[in-house]
């Protein structure tokens, strides 16, 4: 179709899966990142001439409206869950609106997130909501996607639930209550893509993105200590217990569990019931155990995950 569309976060998680989605579309991708050497993995996923990188810091306008210049379609799937959220969530997603206006792109799509709530105390959350409100100000037309927690290869959900089976007698698990919709990310991704590809029936929507399976944070930690093998006991930690390390540690480096972290699991993560989702794409959901199963198992025998998924 030979349609360019700018891919913000083109080098990320889900950006690897959106590429590649949009190759198979016949897009031109413009991939941009802070630092586009992170996203060089994808050159061997396109054909010659069929992408491009760019640098750009989505808080950064000027640098935005450059990286956006001559697209037909532009995407943001920036996103953080720590650090500057009013920046890179409102701020960066307002810049990604107004440039894509600017430069007379037909098609928007913003990834946001499930439990997106302005009135929130979770800055992810609130800000989230913020920014949707931002790019719907700027680009009438735009499309919002909010997917649920994400799953794949290369994700930093599953993967760290894994990690720490592998290596730990037993498992804290925080929250186990809470409930999510896990989605795989080829799936968003194949949306999203098709999202910006027609925006005659996707423009100015807004879906909710979720899996065949609504799983508490317990049964998810359940299924991957089976799958991979290492059947650690769950235990549970006190809501005051995880509060407090949440509050106390929660601002060092590396630190477990944020304390906006802890806010964001008070909500859970699951669309909506009636919203439109993955089968206004035509989208089979794909359950987490049919292929979670087999990279986790992998793991096992390998003492290390499978090697990187371009798809």
């Amino acid at each position: 179709m030979d349609r360019v569309v700018t891919l913000f976060g083109g080098g990320g998680f889900l950006g690897r899966y959106v590429a590649q989605s949009l190759f198979g579309l016949g897009a031109r991708v413009r991939v941009v990142e802070r630092d586009p050497r992170k996203a060089f993995f994808l050159k061997p996923l396109g054909p010659v001439g069929q992408i491009q990188f760019a640098a750009c810091d989505i808080r950064d306008a000027d640098r935005v409206r450059a990286a956006v210049d001559g697209s037909d379609a532009v995407i943001n799937l920036v996103g953080i869950l720590k650090g500057d959220f009013e920046g890179i969530h409102v701020d960066g997603a307002r810049n990604v609106a107004e440039a894509a206006h600017a430069a007379g792109a037909n098609a928007l799509v913003q990834v946001s997130a499930l439990g997106g709530d302005a009135r929130s105390e979770s800055a992810y959350a609130r800000t989230k909501a913020q920014g949707e409100e931002a790019v719907r100000a700027a680009f009438a037309g735009a499309t919002i996607m909010r997917p649920s927690v994400l799953f794949g290869r290369e994700d930093n959900f599953i993967n760290r639930f894994a990690g720490l089976a592998r290596l730990a007698p037993a498992l804290p698990v925080i929250r186990g209550g809470t409930r999510f919709q896990p989605v795989y990310a080829a799936d968003v991704a194949r949306a999203v893509a098709a999202a910006a590809m027609d925006p005659s029936t996707h423009a100015g929507k807004t879906y909710e993105l979720g899996g065949p399976q609504v799983m508490t944070m317990r049964e998810i930690m359940e299924l991957v200590c089976k799958a991979t093998g290492y059947n650690r006991p769950l235990i549970d930690v006190p809501d005051a217990v995880a509060s407090g390390l949440a509050r106390l540690t929660g601002w060092a480096p590396g630190a477990p569990l944020t304390w906006d972290q802890w806010l964001m699991l008070q909500r859970d993560s699951v669309a909506a019931e009636g919203a439109a989702g993955l089968e206004a794409f035509g989208l089979p959901k794909t359950p987490i155990a049919a292929v979670a199963e087999g990279w986790l198992l992998a793991y096992r025998r390998h003492g290390r995950f499978a090697a990187k998924s371009p798809y």
